[in-house]
Parts: C-alpha cells; sequence; structure tokens
C-alpha cells in the first residue's frame, strides 16, 4: 500500500474536526466502501452505515404514508417561491419525523428536478418546474431551502439536484448526446442549477442518463469546472441508478469498468449508485481501478469528504441530534399546505363568464379523471384522498351532482366462451375468505384465482379506458384492473396501473374476425389456457361485446344537468413517464369524444385538464366557454378544485410552459439547441394556443405608475401598482420581462426576470418593485468566451403573462459594444460557432475534457465578424480527427484523410487568403471531428 497522502485541510462542515478524524483514521478499503450508495458501518470508529437517497420530489416517496403535495410541474404552476419553501419544510419534517420509526427512511433528499421543460413530449415533464430556467431557479431555490430547515448549523435534509445536464428525453436516455452549443449551456441549462448552489441550500447534483456534447454526464468536466465553482461548500455527486455500469455496458465510452469508475470518481462522483442494495461489484471495480493505478488516494479521498461533510450537515456527528424530539407527523398544518398548494396549481385557461358556479348549480361530472386521484412513480402514499367528484358533492351536495366516467362497458368472448372475474373471496385465494381484501394490498398477488372462461356463464363487465395510443385499461366490476403477475397469469388485482414496468396496460390488435388482447408490460398475448388467463407468444382471439357505449353514458349525464365538467387527462404510469417519451400533443381520442359529446348535449360544458404536462387542444379552446387545468394535484386535490369552480378560491395558478397548438410548433424531441430551432416562450415565433405565464382570474386588475430606476451601477429596480378592480378578494401573480432592442444577437423575444404571487382583496392596490441584477441583461458571448453584458436600449416589460402586458419602458444599459474575433491572435475553437445548421453536432474532444464539432451531410458552421488582420492570412491550420472533409470558406477544400480513431487529433494547412473583418463560413462532411482553427499571418503559412 501507498503511503497515505497528508490529511486534507480542515473541514468547514459543522463538527468538521470529527470528519477530519474520521478521513484520518479509516483504513483504504474502509474508505472504498464509503463510495457506494449503501455504506456500512464502521464499527470501531462508531461510524453508522448509511446511504445516499431519498425520494422526497412532492413529498416522501416510497416510505410509506406521507403528506403528497401536487406533482412538481403543478408546484411550478403556483409561481409562489414562499409557498415552495413551506412545502419544503414540511416535507423535511415528515422525512426526519419518518425516520425515527423507520432508519430506511434517507435524510438525503434526491430533489428536485431543476431540468428545463424544454419539450413538453419528455415523459418526465411531471418533474419539472417550469421551462425558462429564472422560474426553475427561484422555485427550486424556495424548496431546497425549506427541505434544508432553518437552523443555524445543522440541516433537516439535504437536496440533490437532479439532473446534471442538458436532460429531457428518455427515448434512448441512456445513449443519446444533447448536442448544447456554449450560448444554450451558459443562458439555459446551467442556469437552473447555479442560482439554487449559489443559495447555499443545496448539498449536491445527480448526473443525468444521457451524453452532452459527446461525453456522458457522469464524467462531465462541468462538474469541476461550473458546478464546484459557485460555492465554497463541498457538494456530494450521487450518481443517477445504474449510470456507472452503462458507461461500458450501453454507452461503450470505455473499455473496462475499472476505467469507467475511475474517470467518474476523477470527475467528481462521490457515490455510485448501482447493483442495488449490494455493493461488492462496485467496490471490487474501484478497488482494483485503485490497484491499476487508474486512481490515488486523494481522489478516494476527496469523494468520502464529501459524504462525511453531508452527513455532519445531517448532525449526525454532533454531541446530541439537533432535530431529537418527537416529529408531528401528517398535522393539520401539513393537511391544509397540500389543500393550499393544490389550490394555487389550478390554471384557468378560458372563462367566458361560466365560472365560478352558483351553489345551487346542477353540475354533471363526466370523464376518466373525473373519480380518480392519481398518483406518480414518485409520489408518495397519500393518507387521504379527494377525487374531483369527492370534492364537488362536498361542496355542492351529493344529491346535485351526477357522474358518468365515460368509458366503454365491454365483455370479452372467445370460442370457447366468454371471460370471467372470479369473485376475490374465491376458495382458491385462501386469505380472501371473509371481509373482502384490500385492492391496494393484492397487486400482483399470486394466490388468487386467475381470469377464466366460461362456456355458459354471461361474461363480467368490465370498464375499457383508452388512454390514447391504443393503450388500454380493463377494470372488474369492483373497481380492480387486470393485471399479470410474475407467474404469468391475468387477475383482477391492482389498484391501480402503477410500477416500475406497468402491468395493468394492453393494446387490442385486429385479427381475424375479432381482436388479439396483448398486454404491454411484457409484450406476449392473453391467451386461454386450462388453468385461466395468461400470457404467452400466441394469443387467443377476442370478440369484444361492447354493453355500452361511454359516450351514451356522458351524453344522458349532461342532458339533465345545468353544467357539465369533463376532467380529461393522463395517468401519470401510462404514455408519458420515466422511460417514456410522449408521441403526441393530442388529447387520447376517446376523451376528446367525450368532451364533444357533453358540448352536443349541453352547450354549458367545461373541460378541466388534470394532467403532468401540456395538451393541445384548440378546438375545446374554440367551442367551450371555459378551460382549465392542473397537474395531478396531490392529496386534495378534488376538494380544491372544487372550491375554485365554487368561486371560494379565485384561481390564480400561471402556465409554467409554452401550450403549443400543434405538434408540428414543436423541434425535434433531440434537438437541445433552443436558440436555433426558436424553442420555448423565449424564442418560439408561432402563435401558442397558451402562452407562457397564463393565467386567468376571477378578479380583474390593473397595472399602472411605472417606475424604473438605477439605485447602483449592478442593479435596476422596476416599481408599478398592481389594483384589484374586482368584487372579490384574489391572487395576482405580476411578471416582469427583458427583452434587448436591435440585438446583436439572436436574444430571447422576451426573458422572465422577475415575478411575485401577491393577494389583493377587493379594491386594494400594491405597489410591486423587481431588482433586477444588471447581468440578467447580458448573454454569453461566444467570441469572448465569457458573460458579456451589451451596451444599449432595452424593454422592460410588467404584464400578467408573456403575452399579455400592461406596461413598458425602454432603459439604456451601459455595456461591452460589439467587437470583431480576434482569430488571427487568438484563433477559433470550433464549438463556438454563431449559427449552424444541417447535421452539425458538438462532440467531445477527448474523454476528459474539450469540445469538437462533427458533422454529417452538408453541415455549415458561420462565426460572424473575424477580424483577419489588415495584412491578411495565408493559410488556415485546422485540429482534426476522424475522416472527412473540411470546406472552409472560398473554395478552400480540406481532405482529412484517417487518422487512427476520433480522438486521435492531428493538425492540417492549408492555403486561405483573408483580411479584415468578415464572416467565416465552414462545411464539414464525413463525420469528421473539427476542434480547432487557427490562421498564420500572411507571409508566413503554406
Amino acid at each position: 500500500m501507498t503511503e497515505r497522502p497528508p490529511l486534507h485541510p480542515g473541514s468547514t462542515a459543522p463538527d468538521g474536526k470529527r470528519v477530519d478524524e474520521l478521513l484520518d483514521r479509516l483504513s483504504l478499503d474502509e474508505r472504498i466502501a464509503l463510495l457506494h450508495q449503501f455504506t456500512p458501518g464502521v464499527p470501531r470508529l462508531g461510524l453508522a452505515a448509511f446511504r445516499t437517497g431519498q425520494e422526497a420530489l412532492h413529498g416522501v416517496a416510497w416510505m410509506g404514508e406521507a403528506t403528497v403535495f401536487p406533482q412538481a410541474v403543478g408546484l411550478g404552476a403556483t409561481w409562489n417561491d414562499e409557498l415552495l419553501r413551506r412545502i419544503g419544510d414540511a416535507v423535511s419534517a415528515e422525512a426526519r419525523a419518518m425516520r425515527q420509526r423507520d432508519d430506511r427512511v434517507g435524510l438525503n433528499v434526491w430533489a428536485p428536478v431543476v431540468n428545463l421543460l424544454r419539450n413538453p413530449l419528455w415523459g418526465r415533464n411531471e418533474e419539472g418546474y417550469a421551462e425558462d430556467p429564472h422560474l426553475t431557479a427561484a422555485i427550486a431555490t424556495a424548496y431546497t431551502r425549506g427541505l434544508r430547515g432553518d437552523h443555524p448549523e445543522y440541516w433537516r435534509t439535504a437536496p440533490v439536484l437532479k439532473h446534471w445536464l442538458a436532460h429531457n428525453n428518455e427515448t434512448d436516455r441512456d445513449t443519446s448526446n444533447a448536442s448544447v452549443r456554449p450560448r444554450v449551456l451558459h443562458e439555459y441549462d446551467l442556469r437552473a442549477f447555479k442560482r439554487p448552489v449559489e443559495a447555499g441550500a443545496v448539498a449536491g447534483v445527480m448526473p443525468a442518463y444521457n451524453l452532452v456534447n459527446g461525453r456522458p454526464n457522469h464524467v462531465s468536466p462541468y462538474l469541476r469546472e461550473q458546478l464546484r465553482t459557485w460555492t465554497d461548500q463541498e457538494l456530494l455527486v450521487c450518481s443517477d441508478a445504474g449510470a456507472p455500469s452503462n458507461l461500458v455496458d450501453s454507452e461503450r465510452y470505455f473499455a473496462t469498468h475499472e476505467e469507467a469508475v475511475a474517470a467518474a470518481l476523477r470527475a467528481g462522483v462521490d457515490s455510485f449508485t448501482d447493483h442495488g442494495t449490494d455493493s461488492s461489484t462496485i467496490v471490487g471495480r474501484l478497488r482494483r481501478a485503485y490497484d491499476q493505478g487508474l486512481i490515488g488516494e486523494a481522489d478516494i479521498d476527496a469523494a468520502v469528504r464529501r459524504q462525511l461533510e453531508v452527513r455532519a450537515r445531517l448532525g449526525e456527528f454532533a454531541d446530541a441530534d439537533p432535530f431529537d424530539r418527537a416529529w408531528e407527523f401528517d398535522t393539520d398544518a401539513h393537511r391544509a399546505l397540500a389543500q393550499e398548494a393544490a389550490e394555487q396549481a389550478i390554471v384557468l385557461l378560458k372563462n367566458d363568464d361560466l365560472l365560478p358556479l352558483d351553489a345551487h348549480t346542477r353540475i354533471a361530472v363526466v370523464g376518466l379523471l373525473a373519480d380518480e386521484s392519481k398518483t406518480d412513480w414518485y409520489s408518495g402514499t397519500p393518507i387521504r384522498r379527494s377525487t374531483p367528484l369527492d370534492g364537488l358533492r362536498e361542496r355542492f351536495g351529493a344529491e346535485r351532482v351526477t357522474y358518468a366516467e365515460g368509458v366503454d362497458r365491454v365483455r370479452l368472448r372467445c370460442a370457447e366462451g366468454w371471460v370471467c372475474v372470479p369473485d376475490v373471496r374465491d376458495e382458491a385465494a385462501p386469505e380472501a375468505s371473509g371481509a373482502a381484501l384490500d385492492p391496494a394490498l393484492i397487486a400482483g398477488r399470486t394466490d388468487l384465482p386467475p381470469l377464466h372462461v366460461s362456456p355458459s356463464a354471461d361474461g363480467t363487465e368490465l370498464a375499457l379506458a383508452d388512454w390514447g395510443s391504443g393503450v388500454l385499461t380493463l377494470r372488474a366490476p369492483d373497481g380492480r384492473y387486470l393485471s399479470v403477475a410474475d407467474d404469468g397469469y391475468v387477475r383482477a388485482s391492482a389498484e391501480r396501473p402503477g410500477g416500475w414496468v406497468v402491468q395493468e396496460t394492453y393494446t387490442l390488435e385486429p385479427h381475424g374476425n375479432g381482436h388479439l388482447l396483448k398486454h404491454a408490460g411484457t409484450g406476449r398475448y392473453v391467451s386461454v389456457a386450462a388453468d385461466g388467463l395468461k400470457v404467452a407468444d400466441q394469443g387467443t382471439v377476442f370478440e369484444v361485446d361492447v354493453v355500452e357505449r361511454g359516450t351514451d353514458a356522458v351524453a344522458r349525464t349532461a342532458a339533465d344537468a345545468d353544467v357539465v365538467l369533463v376532467l380529461a387527462g393522463n395517468d401519470p404510469h401510462i404514455n408519458g413517464r420515466e422511460t417514456e417519451d410522449r408521441t403526441t400533443l393530442e388529447l387520447p381520442p376517446q376523451q376528446a369524444e367525450l368532451w364533444h359529446t357533453a358540448r352536443a348535449a349541453n352547450p354549458c360544458t367545461a373541460l378541466a385538464l388534470v394532467s403532468s404536462y401540456p395538451y393541445a387542444v384548440p378546438d375545446a379552446h374554440a367551442e367551450l366557454p371555459a378551460l382549465l387545468w392542473t397537474a395531478h394535484g396531490g392529496q386534495d386535490a378534488g376538494r380544491a378544485l372544487a372550491r375554485v369552480l365554487a368561486g371560494d378560491v379565485s384561481p390564480a395558478g400561471r402556465l409554467p410552459q409554452t401550450w403549443y397548438a400543434a405538434d408540428t410548433d414543436l423541434p425535434g424531441l433531440l434537438d437541445y439547441d433552443i436558440i436555433g430551432s426558436r424553442q420555448t416562450y423565449l424564442y418560439f415565433e408561432g402563435a401558442p394556443l397558451y402562452p407562457f405565464g397564463h393565467g386567468l382570474s376571477y378578479a380583474r386588475f390593473t397595472y399602472d405608475a411605472l417606475f424604473v430606476a438605477r439605485p447602483d451601477d449592478t442593479t435596476v429596480e422596476v416599481t408599478f401598482t398592481v389594483t384589484n378592480t374586482g368584487p372579490r378578494p384574489a391572487d395576482e401573480v405580476p411578471q416582469l420581462y427583458l427583452r434587448p432592442v436591435d440585438a446583436a444577437v439572436p436574444r430571447p423575444r422576451r426573458q422572465l426576470v422577475g415575478h411575485r404571487r401577491i393577494t389583493l382583496g377587493a379594491g386594494a392596490s400594491e405597489r410591486v418593485t423587481f431588482r433586477v441584477p444588471v447581468a440578467e441583461f447580458g448573454h454569453w458571448d461566444v467570441a469572448r468566451g465569457r458573460w458579456s453584458v451589451a451596451g444599449g436600449p432595452y424593454e422592460l416589460l410588467v404584464g400578467a403573462s408573456s403575452a399579455d402586458i400592461r406596461l413598458a419602458e425602454t432603459l439604456r444599459v451601459d455595456g461591452e459594444g460589439p467587437a470583431p474575433r480576434p482569430v488571427l491572435a487568438d484563433g477559433l475553437d470550433a464549438a463556438t460557432y454563431d449559427e449552424q445548421c444541417g447535421g452539425i453536432e458538438i462532440v467531445d474532444r477527448t474523454r476528459a475534457h474539450g469540445d469538437a464539432v462533427s458533422g454529417t451531410g452538408d453541415g455549415e458552421l458561420l462565426y460572424r465578424d473575424c477580424d483577419f488582420g489588415t495584412e491578411g492570412v495565408s493559410a488556415v491550420r485546422l485540429d482534426v480527427a476522424g475522416e472527412g472533409i473540411v470546406d472552409v470558406a472560398d473554395g478552400c477544400r480540406v481532405e482529412v484523410p484517417a487518422t487512427g480513431g476520433p480522438y486521435d487529433y492531428v493538425t492540417v494547412e492549408a492555403p486561405f487568403r483573408a483580411s479584415g473583418v468578415r464572416d467565416l463560413r465552414v462545411r464539414l462532411g464525413g463525420g469528421v471531428r473539427l476542434a480547432r482553427i487557427t490562421f498564420a499571418p500572411r507571409g508566413t503559412g503554406a
């Protein structure tokens, strides 16, 4: 064993001497063992076992009953930083309370998700806050402050931000590359992480599965070059599950697992989440990496120190537990907070005086989400649930509220007879004798009798719900979903669709005079066996006998009501979730048919969308008098919706992302260049269905008395008055946007720089002030390689949404003027282009650091205003790897022979003449990698 390096400088964490002492006394093998997610205890040093990771996205998840708040995208819709701080406080309090009764509950919480909601087709849209970096960072900062707690030294929980970096696709998520040019990197993706880290309430980050600029995030140089420069505090980097193995197994980025874990550790990964609770594989790889000289003790110590510092901040090494008290759990305050959050998350999209509803209104509640309170993959287990139907009956009276789910009622028949669902009291299920089983306890059970076919008895009537893209669920009369257990048999055994692999979804495939029923979870077909229905490679042909159409029930119910409320949307486990992106913005056809049916039967029809993501519903907007949206709102979603519909609460949620009118408004899912492809409200040039920041109220607000001041050289102060001119108290969300006038480079059409949610009584006014750092006026200057504020005029726009601007004033800001690129002196890094077109992709220059640009087909790069000097240049030199062709401007064509590999760079030189300031165009073909361009002054080159 090599000699132990000197002890690291003293710890900055509470109980830092204890951290230093532990690090000094732990053996090499003990330190390596601490690098896995599940670390063993070291009894001789009094060090307990520990694990990184406890999901807490909108409540403590997976560890039993807890308060469940709205989905993260719904919390983003509140636009309320202070509310998020209070929710974070409640979640951390419950984590501590749950920890007291179950030591499996972790205090290193993996939340929040700050990935920007760039593309609404992303399957994990529900997990992020907004498409805008300012709003996302503000809300994430507030939530992490709540999670951290307000103790002067110790942290109640230690939050880790997910997922570093530029991660917005589930399709090929572990092998796809996000090509992120410097401006997008610095102006968009990094900004969502930077502010929470700088605020001091973040314990670390989790890298994402994907690659950025050709390099897996788990070996990202940005961890060192960006993240760790934002704070003096040690930050813990926890790998995503299985990602260390992906570096070899799926990404093929390294030849051996030893090389992979060594590279990840050197890049800054401190905790390896891989192979579940079995640490032996990762520990073995790390030990062999050490033995092979790929890592040293200093690399190991740096990671161990970061882990121990987090544990110290959590109070583990304190003389007395700083949080040692009987924590209250499921309190009245937490329940009230969950309801408040659900109310604040509701967005009124349109209202032609249909809402709010009179207390005596007869309401028909219809749709697949009408009597549902859905949870998602990262939800906790709610102690109570309130569905829209529950909430409306509670608020308006059960006698005034009727209900039709709108699903088709069907029976299945095959050549052998009718499909029947056994009663759970069947003797084949001995535990089911006596009282009926709790459906929540029987999903996946194998001791229940499977479905069978009877040649004589009538088939069981099933509720068939079509969730879009041909995916459907089937439910027995007692509410249990048809599910497939590990033994392959089909049973009515699930309370709702769920699980990492959903076992409750099917598709119908036409076959002859009937259909094959394909089980989505296994990819196999439902077939009839002697002992019941099971999945197999060959399926049985079924005839679907429709007992009643869902539209018929909706039409009857709608016709007898004063107002119809259609509840439509998604199930968070189906068609858009982790591992699965959506393919369309459109509402599932069956649900679209329901609102059309309701509208035909009763013109007073409102559509309430309950979903994890936006939909394109231009027809509904045109035809219906009222539309609302809310994310799945946690345990009090139904009660909150009823209070908003009744006018007890005036809606004030605001859209945290653009709602587009059609799929054609979207770029490709893997196109991360928001500037070049004009993505999000920042750059989108079309007409959205509903703009970013949109949301209506039952009150009316005026804005006036705008005043802009410069209290100092670093700040702009914007003040204005908001008045509630309506007859009721309500919240308003004034928003401040910035727009450069006549910018020299492409800049956002509007950029959010301030927001606040305020409450105003009828007739009340409030003077609102936003203080904006002048740095917010800046952009990433690719020519200079740094942040730059360009001098010139800027519009400051105040309004109720990004499209509803009420006040504006132009301010001239002193700053840097445009300057040409000094390419003769400094050359050009290829990835610092101003514009690109064609098949251009930024890739890794080496596995450890640097960027290059690769071109397939006729990809072209544009570098503006390059200064070649008065005397000009005579040659161009290209640092290239691979094989292909580089065309530099006016006919300078360079053929690059195979260099030996993608990282084997050579410098090639060719005659090239240019002088003065001019644009430079470079075309790439054949897959060549271009890292750098330099020029020889005239008289010195080839």
